[in-house]
């Protein structure tokens, strides 16, 4: 089933019709030569999470027409908000980082201007990215039928990355001298479904001790991902497995 992200302005909710123009259209009709009578999938951008099925009823030029057949709620989304706050790594990483962190659930994803970062990206270089960041977000999130497409946010200093992140429920960041795995399963093991949970994720040389203090004098609790040191974007899409673990358990 393929799934397809539509504006809100698209759907007439009186008739149960949906119009289908644009980039959409042309990868339903051109690339995946989709008929009159084919089923396909489709959640608003910023809508309910749910998943809306429908038949493609006719097709023109430039504009496919499709009617509601059923609404589907089947919770494919996380029963919590993960935030996940990457330190801006080197090169392409970001990108594979965004794909797969939306394929594992992610809310959100906030690049972070470390000390530590090598990248340094001007106010029109970080636009340019956050629009590419963003398209990977949106295909990543119709090949894995998420509801909803994540944000990636522009970047923000470390500083606002902790004030951004201070009334969530639950703030880890993953640090190399934490040594206890027993404390760190039991936090992860604690977590509510429903919470608001920030993940803090540092660039490839890791956070700056004084990053660190700062993060655990704002309540970020400092976490261990085992005893052998990982990559920052292996580091992320192993937190973000645990929590898919422990919150899907829990719905």
């Amino acid at each position: 089933m393929y799934h397809f992200f539509v504006e809100k302005e698209q759907i007439d909710e009186n008739s149960g019709m949906l119009f289908i123009d644009g980039d959409n259209y042309n990868h339903i009709v051109n690339v995946l030569r989709m008929k009159v009578g084919d089923e396909i999938s489709v959640s608003p951008i910023d809508g309910d999470g749910r998943d809306y099925r429908y038949g493609i009823e006719e097709i023109k030029e430039g504009m496919l027409v499709a009617k509601l057949r059923f609404i589907k709620e089947d919770g494919l989304e996380l029963s919590s908000k993960v935030y996940l706050f990457q330190g801006l790594p080197k090169a392409d990483k970001m990108e594979l980082i965004i794909q797969k962190a939306v394929e594992l659930g992610v809310y959100e994803v906030i690049p972070v201007k470390t000390k530590r970062a090598v990248v340094k990206l001007d106010e029109k270089r970080a636009e340019s990215k956050r629009a590419r960041w963003n398209k990977i977000s949106e295909a990543a999130a119709k090949q894995s039928k998420r509801r909803i497409i994540p944000n990636v946010s522009k970047p923000i200093s470390f500083k606002e990355a902790i004030d951004m992140a201070k009334d969530m429920n639950v703030k880890l960041i993953p640090y190399e001298l934490a040594d206890d795995m027993n404390a760190t399963r039991n936090i992860i093991d604690n977590i509510n479904a429903g919470d608001d949970i920030a993940v803090f994720i540092g660039p490839e040389g890791g956070f700056d001790d004084s990053e660190i203090e700062l993060a655990k004098n704002m309540g970020v609790i400092p976490i261990t991902m085992g005893k052998r040191i990982l990559r920052t974007e292996t580091a992320g899409f192993t937190i973000l497995a645990w929590l898919n673990y422990v919150l899907e358990a829990k719905d």
